[in-house]
């Protein structure tokens, strides 16, 4: 697996962040990103379209023209959210996306090779990306008072549920389903706790974190 290194978004308020730095990016995702900013540096209260145009570097009433809603303005931010969660860890790092050579003989990954990627997800998660995590529990808490952006939240969701479920049955579990929610729940609970709880303040080494899953996989896979 590769080495880990930083990935495109950091922090909501440096100059890393995608809102803060010229780019090609269109309108609609300039807008997406300056929400997730407001999101991680003011919370729920202080996303407005106002304070979008403000942080995005857009005339007054762009924001209002692109999602004139507050429902198309969450459904914007929850866009780019699956959009820099997807760049976290990319596709050719993933088991069964790099050289044929990390993954053996090409057949399904090793246990090792997923232990390998969830680690370094995970690690870069905690140490690169902590901004990404606020703003995802920011959305998901909205998604539990507004039923509509719930239905839209779950969905986005899938695209990160629906391959782990497969990495997990190509491994052979004899439960994927049941597996690869355990695994969400297990990342969850450690990203909260580090991000967001009692542990912010001692994350675990990419090391630990290896140690963690092979423990997790090994036993849910039954691999010696």
């Amino acid at each position: 697996m590769s080495a880990p290194t930083a990935r495109t978004w950091e922090s909501p308020v440096s100059p890393a962040s995608p809102s803060a730095k010229p780019s090609t990016a269109s309108r609609a995702e300039r807008i997406g990103d300056a929400a997730l900013d407001l999101l991680v540096e003011r919370g729920m209260r202080g996303l407005t379209h106002r304070a979008v145009d403000e942080r995005a570097g857009l005339p007054q009433g762009s924001t209002s023209n692109h999602a004139r809603t507050r429902q198309a303005l969450l459904e914007t931010a929850v866009r780019r959210q699956v959009h820099w969660e997807a760049r976290v860890l990319t596709p050719d790092e993933l088991p069964g996306g790099g050289p044929e050579a990390e993954r053996g003989d090409g057949g399904p990954p090793t246990t090792d090779v997923l232990v390998d990627a969830l680690a370094l997800a995970l690690h870069r998660y905690l140490t690169d990306h902590r901004a990404l995590l606020v703003s995802r529990y920011e959305l998901a808490l909205e998604a539990t008072r507004r039923p509509e952006l719930r239905a839209f939240f779950d969905a986005a969701g899938s695209a990160f549920r629906d391959p782990l479920v497969a990495m997990m049955t190509a491994a052979g579990s004899p439960a994927p389903e049941r597996h690869a929610l355990s695994l969400v729940a297990w990342c969850e609970g450690l990203m909260f706790s580090c991000a967001a709880g009692s542990f912010h303040a001692a994350v675990p080494t990419l090391a630990e974190l290896r140690t963690g899953f092979d423990e997790l996989l090994r036993g849910m896979l039954g691999t010696a």
